[in-house]
């Protein structure tokens, strides 16, 4: 009975992070090869967009915020990239992580993007779970199937590379 006793106490501190147990992130959820899940993303221009919507084309999604170096460093090549294959059915979306006190820094940002640009209020993104590092990127393809989830890649912000590696296959098939 002791030896039970000892492995409920051990599951339950790593589930809650006590005594240096890391919690389980929530962002590592959405598994590649699943549906992605949904997101609505509120853009700083006032409109609504969903990735039910989008629908039929490829998306990735990209959380950073204004403060990440990372972020800063991949942003320019994305949204060059974006706009290169847009035509293509390639729509990204920008979540900022940043609060709602550093809305001009987010809004001077997104004037240099070629793609629309949201705030995500917390760090919770809905399923794919609380985002507590960044840059963190999902693709989803035409179907809305998962693709890409960057959450545990060593290397996870955007480089033109990488997006011929993993986003560019998914724009010249037709599905």
């Amino acid at each position: 009975m002791e030896r039970r006793t000892l492995l409920q106490a051990l599951a339950w501190c790593a589930a809650s992070g006590v005594a240096g147990c890391p919690l389980p992130s929530w962002a590592d959820g959405p598994a590649v090869g699943k549906p992605a899940p949904p997101l609505t993303l509120h853009t700083l221009d006032g409109d609504t967009i969903t990735t039910y919507g989008l629908r039929g084309k490829v998306v990735i999604l990209s959380f950073w915020a204004t403060w990440c170096a990372p972020c800063k460093e991949e942003l320019p090549a994305l949204s060059t990239y974006a706009a290169q294959h847009a035509g293509e059915g390639l729509q990204a979306l920008g979540i900022s992580l940043d609060q709602p006190d550093d809305l001009a820094a987010v809004r001077k940002v997104a004037a240099g993007l070629s793609f629309p640009v949201g705030l995500l209020g917390s760090a919770y993104a809905g399923d794919y779970g609380r985002i507590w590092k960044l840059p963190v990127n999902f693709t989803i393809d035409r179907s809305g199937l998962l693709v890409d989830n960057s959450w545990n890649d060593e290397q996870p912000a955007w480089t033109e590379a990488r997006l011929q590696r993993i986003v560019t296959p998914r724009l010249r098939r037709s599905g």
